[in-house]
């Protein structure tokens, strides 16, 4: 059986493995990635992960700032399959229409639950305790096709974006794997989604500034473990009638409960942190990152600046 001729959609980082997938067990024809942009201190015109490692691979590489303007040059490539993990782009009927089987994505949530752009993120912000990945036939909708295979992966407690990423990424290639040689070998049908969709917006720089007056204390840890990987969670601080930005970049629940107002340090603790109380409950600020300095630990914070208890100094 001749490998199947392919075409890989990608961009980031985290889609790089797939793409590593793809080069060993299909012919990668052609990689379509975004177009280089400025990076890093120096704001130079740098590839983005995914074009980088396909020129390393010997593989030709398309992108462009609009895909719809090159249809006619993938539209001379001749394919079986298109895969796309974390391309971005939303593609147009005539897209879909190119190769034999279509486009299938990678998409790290158990859809139709947490359809969008920030699944990983949003799993954590919104509570789940399960997640996992799908790979689906696309269609017009936003990550409504049909399903050919789902795997899970439960969150621990301790899971922030970060580690959830390195759970399911090794588990989407995995899946990626399976389906690409199950389609070829014609043994993988296409299932509809079932259930209540739910969704997972990209989150916002804006919706990264926490309050603890508006959240209660298992919200605020969920998205401080949401924006893990970014844009990262602040709150603002008042010191010496001075208000600015603080970090937050690890919380702990608090095992007993608490009372006070909002915003208030109810203790400080060198083992465990500044505990703060929020709308309800109340919660360990463990890990903190100062404007202009280097992450540190929360306790160290409280002691440079003279926290201490009963001091109303957070939003």
């Amino acid at each position: 059986m001749s490998a199947l001729k392919t075409v890989f959609f990608g961009t980031p980082e985290l889609a790089v493995p797939y793409l590593e997938l793809l080069h060993q067990i299909s012919s990668v024809q052609l990689v379509v990635t975004q177009a280089d942009k400025p990076r890093g201190r120096g704001m130079e015109i740098t590839p983005c992960p995914v074009k980088k490692r396909a020129l390393e691979l010997n593989l030709p590489v398309l992108s462009p700032e609009i895909l719809k303007t090159h249809y006619e040059d993938l539209a001379k490539i001749p394919f079986d399959l298109g895969v796309v993990v974390a391309y971005g782009k939303i593609f147009r009927p005539n897209f879909l229409a190119l190769p034999k089987y279509g486009l299938i994505n990678v998409h790290f949530s158990l859809l139709p639950h947490l359809r969008g752009a920030a699944p990983v993120q949003q799993a954590l912000i919104q509570g789940y305790t399960q997640t996992g990945v799908s790979t689906f036939w696309i269609q017009e909708g936003m990550d409504d096709g049909p399903l050919y295979l789902q795997k899970t992966c439960p969150i621990d407690p301790q899971d922030n974006a970060k580690t959830l990423f390195e759970k399911l990424i090794p588990l989407g290639v995995e899946a990626l794997k399976e389906t690409v040689q199950g389609i070829q070998a014609g043994q993988l049908t296409r299932t509809p989604q079932t259930g209540e969709p739910t969704l997972a917006p990209m989150i916002s720089k804006e919706e990264a500034q926490l309050s603890f007056a508006a959240l209660n204390a298992e919200d605020f840890h969920n998205k401080v473990r949401g924006l893990a990987c970014g844009p990262k969670p602040k709150a603002l601080i008042t010191l010496n009638n001075k208000t600015e930005p603080l970090q937050i970049l690890q919380t702990a629940l608090a095992d007993t409960a608490c009372a006070g107002v909002p915003g208030t340090v109810l203790c400080i603790e060198k083992q465990k942190g500044i505990l703060v109380q929020c709308k309800e409950g109340s919660l360990w600020l463990t890990t903190v990152l100062p404007a202009g300095k280097k992450a540190m630990p929360a306790y160290d914070y409280a002691v440079g600046h003279a926290l201490k208890a009963k001091d109303k100094v957070f939003n």
